[in-house]
């Protein structure tokens, strides 16, 4: 491989060749946890640049995914702190019930947008990434019990926006 400035490193190739296999990956992780093509692909680009920076200590890891997700992670969770702002309003939003009888993929992407940046982390983790809760807590630097404080307070959010709606039109 040569870039403008001539041929690559092989430390250089290594990690392009890691980004070529792991971007679609990624890519889907990051967009569950920000909702958010944009916001995801500008996620991923910046943790990719942070492995970049040390990617010749990196390059000797085990699992360079883990790392990768870790990084999405911690890197999700800092933006969101971040940007996190809260305004109070005199009226609660109204919400329009779902049409169709069945959720659809739509629908649950929603719905997982709806939860809390923590929450959102370990539903995607656990369903999507297959990850167990010890797994989930070390990826999110926290204990197993707030996984499973923060998994059961997310399966209720998610049973009560997805299926009561569903539950209440068929009656």
């Amino acid at each position: 491989m040569t870039n403008r400035a001539g041929p690559l490193s092989a430390a250089d190739t290594s990690f392009v060749a890691f980004v070529e296999s792991a971007w679609q990956r990624h890519l889907r992780l990051a967009m569950l946890l920000t909702g958010d093509r944009w916001r995801a692909e500008e996620l991923l680009q910046d943790s990719l640049v942070r492995m970049y920076e040390r990617w010749r200590r990196l390059s000797r890891h085990d699992d360079l995914n883990a790392y990768l997700r870790r990084v999405v992670i911690n890197g999700h969770t800092s933006a969101w702190r971040r940007w996190r702002r809260e305004s109070l309003v005199a009226d609660v939003p109204e919400r329009a019930a779902p049409q169709g009888p069945e959720p659809d993929d739509g629908e649950l992407r929603r719905a997982l947008r709806a939860l809390p940046p923590r929450q959102r982390a370990v539903v995607v983790l656990r369903h999507y990434e297959d990850l167990s809760e010890r797994q989930i807590a070390e990826a999110l630097g926290c204990s197993v019990g707030t996984v499973k404080s923060q998994y059961s307070r997310a399966l209720a959010k998610l049973r009560q926006t997805v299926r009561e709606p569903i539950l209440e039109r068929n009656r």
